[in-house]
């Protein structure tokens, strides 16, 4: 645990070293929003493919309060929270009436919802342009336009953000939703409501994409309608189900790998979804727990390598 804590800070201060800060600053939000993604996929058994809902609800109202009120950043972030966890609820109240292929499509088609209300709704937020001209305001005389200072407070909320997930999957809130993806019948026959611990795993998850929502939109300065579209729900879910569902640690890595590949590789390469393609087949079909998964076998087997060699 230690040694991954460690490799996590390192991160933090190496990263804007080899990519240009507002690269590494997306990837830790993209972190943030992948924490709330797995909370869902990984620890309640949820395949979610909605979670830009709320991601995109939260920014497009942070962001107009902030562009047409003035409002501080942690106000800010305090509506986007609140209206992460909002939506979550209404959309969440919903999709656990249903499981399986219909939740997912419950999840898909609500979205979809969202989606053309921000497309049809110009005024407010701009339609298909995006609502440009949203400000980071000043914090204790720290001016956020400067993107390292705007990446040490991203930074920050990030490992706030690892570490309240740490201790809530470690709680036994989080242990009742792992036993709700094992077995949902046997967690009702012990007494638990199930439908309200998922809609519980979703609220909260909701909260964690909203706050991404925030910084997302103070990051480039304009909420873009694809912040609400299902392709960013999807693309959340393969970076989660990449670096490995059901870990703490796997959002972040896969949070990592994918705005990587979608900033940097895709200048020198305009086909480099294919990459993420393919780890995607070769995680559904051989490493069903991404790259922790994959890290974890490398590690035994070189424990395992340097027993035969010793007993040689």
């Amino acid at each position: 645990m230690k040694l991954r804590i460690a490799a996590v800070l390192t991160a933090v201060f190496v990263l804007p070293l080899l990519v240009r800060p507002a690269i590494a600053t997306e990837i830790w939000i993209f972190a943030i929003f992948g924490l709330g993604a797995n909370l869902l996929i990984g620890y309640t058994g949820l395949l979610s493919f909605g979670q830009a809902t709320f991601f995109g609800s939260a920014a497009y109202v942070a962001g107009y309060v902030l562009k047409y009120y003035g409002l501080s950043v942690f106000a800010a972030l305090g509506i986007g929270i609140g209206v992460g966890a909002v939506s979550a609820a209404a959309v969440g109240y919903l999709c656990v009436q249903r499981s399986g292929i219909y939740f997912i499509m419950l999840t898909f088609a609500l979205n979809q919802l969202f989606y053309f209300v921000a497309y049809q709704w110009t005024s407010v937020t701009g339609g298909e342009d995006g609502m440009p001209g949203i400000p980071r305001p000043v914090i204790a005389g720290l001016d956020f336009k400067s993107p390292l200072l705007y990446y040490a407070f991203v930074s920050a909320l990030f490992l706030a953000s690892l570490w309240a997930m740490q201790r809530l999957v470690g709680s036994p809130l989080g242990k009742i939703l792992q036993a709700i993806r094992e077995n949902e019948l046997r967690a009702a026959a012990v007494g638990y409501d199930v439908a309200r611990f998922k809609l519980l795993a979703f609220v909260i998850a909701g909260a964690f994409s909203g706050l991404a929502g925030v910084l997302y939109a103070m990051l480039f300065g304009i909420v873009p309608l694809e912040a609400i579209s299902f392709v960013f729900s999807g693309n959340v879910v393969f970076a989660t189900l990449i670096g490995g569902s059901g870990s703490l640690y796997g959002p972040v890595i896969g949070a990592v790998v994918f705005i990587w590949l979608s900033e940097s590789v895709s200048v020198l390469w305009e086909r480099w979804p294919l990459l993420l393609g393919v780890a995607f087949v070769i995680v559904v079909l051989f490493l069903r727990g991404g790259v922790v998964e994959a890290w974890s076998r490398f590690i035994a087997w070189r424990m395992r390598w340097r027993s035969s060699k010793r007993a040689a």
